[in-house]
């Protein structure tokens, strides 16, 4: 794979970086994106002119917004896990005197 560097602008400052071919230099403009319009929307909240402040508060407001999303995700995982036993013990109870039920197909996983 081919190393190359990049320039990106965050907050009106340049950056460069590394990246490994063309998706990742795609991924990175999609991220600098992000991180700019975060900054900028911190910027007009705080009234502070203090790159340094402004950027600290912007990674704090995309972390609280990654680990929002982990906590959903994590919920859902939990749901599907639940979903899943009950949905085993359905199926036991289904099928457990060994009768054979027109029009219903035991699961095979």
């Amino acid at each position: 794979m081919n190393d190359k560097i990049i320039e990106i602008e965050i907050y009106g400052r340049p950056y460069k970086i590394r990246v490994k071919g063309e998706e990742d230099e795609k991924y990175i403009s999609h991220l600098t994106a992000y991180v700019d319009q975060k900054m900028e929307e911190i910027a007009v909240k705080s009234k502070s002119t203090d790159p340094l402040k402004i950027a600290v508060l912007a990674a704090l407001n995309i972390a609280d917004e990654y680990f929002l999303t982990q906590q959903k995700f994590d919920q859902l995982g939990d749901a599907i896990g639940q979903m899943e036993t009950e949905m085993d013990g359905l199926e036991k109870r289904l099928f457990q005197d060994g009768h054979e039920y027109p029009n219903i197909e035991k699961a095979t996983s």
